[in-house]
């Protein structure tokens, strides 16, 4: 076997298990097969099964426990929604490949359902938005957006066909400040359909709006498959969150639903009880 073919199969059985972790056909608690197993499967040595199961669990997607094998975790990899995370970097995080599909792109006049969600008093253009994530081959996470083209009138002039629109509005629009809302909720068609799910699965639903100055830029919708995420929130009393930073306690409310939550842009304080998203990818930032 050359190093060529080597490495080729290292991404190969990689790719593969990473599948399935992703996908949920094998869920956390899930005992993947043996190393010499794995050996025998992809006719193999034990060091290329044993650097592929090292990067696994370095990227928290299994858990190796002696005498007893390799599990898959549960999803614990912190990601916080007080950022605007780089999906292409959670991805990589993975050692997987990142691509994306641009399903729609659509310049049209805006709709009072685009106007709401972009917090717009008066009609113009905007610029819609669809795409699908991936990583390896599976769909990673869903993204539905629009922009502003009054705001931000060069983007009518991009086909994002080579960048996520999300990666090119961080390069080129500077932000001064983001809101969320985080929703548990079912599966859309539309998304359904893009993750590869059942209709009505649980997903995570995370919206955010996004301003320059007055302006407001961008409102996506981020559409996560639920067994791959999850909320967890850390919190203190009110008097030592409010304590040195001159925050007014009560900025987020982690318990209860469709909360929004509002995010500055670096550099500054971060807020000492940020709510977060956890999944398998690390913590980035993104649009």
């Amino acid at each position: 076997m050359t190093v060529k073919d080597s490495i080729s199969l290292h991404q190969r059985i990689l790719t593969d298990i990473a599948d399935r972790i992703l996908s949920g056909e094998w869920p956390p608690g899930y005992r993947i097969p043996f190393e010499h197993e794995l050996m025998a499967q992809y006719k193999c040595s034990r060091m290329t099964v044993s650097k592929v199961l090292t990067h696994l669990a370095n990227a928290d997607m299994i858990e190796r426990r002696r005498k007893a094998g390799s599990f898959v975790s549960k999803p614990h990899l912190q990601s916080a929604v007080l950022e605007i995370p780089d999906i292409k970097a959670e991805v990589s995080a993975l050692g997987l490949p990142y691509s994306f599909d641009l399903l729609i792109r659509r310049r049209r006049k805006s709709s009072q359902g685009d106007r709401t969600a972009l917090d717009l008093k008066t009609p113009g253009p905007v610029l819609e938005l669809t795409c699908c994530h991936y990583a390896g081959r599976q769909p990673f996470c869903f993204e539905e957006r629009l922009i502003n083209v009054a705001a931000v009138p060069e983007a009518a002039e991009v086909d994002f066909a080579a960048q996520a629109p999300g990666a090119w509005l961080m390069s080129h629009i500077p932000w001064t400040a983001a809101e969320h809302r985080i929703q548990a909720t079912e599966a859309s068609a539309l998304a359904a359909e893009a993750l590869k799910l059942a209709a009505g699965k649980p997903c995570l639903v995370i919206e955010r709006r996004t301003w320059s100055a007055d302006h407001t830029v961008t409102f996506v919708r981020l559409t996560y498959p639920g067994h791959l995420h999850e909320l967890i929130a850390r919190f203190a009393p009110a008097d030592k969150r409010t304590a040195g930073t001159g925050s007014k306690a009560g900025n987020v409310s982690p318990f209860k639903p469709r909360q929004i939550g509002t995010a500055a842009p670096a550099p500054g304080p971060e807020p000492e009880a940020p709510v977060r998203r956890t999944g398998r990818p690390a913590a980035a930032q993104r649009r």
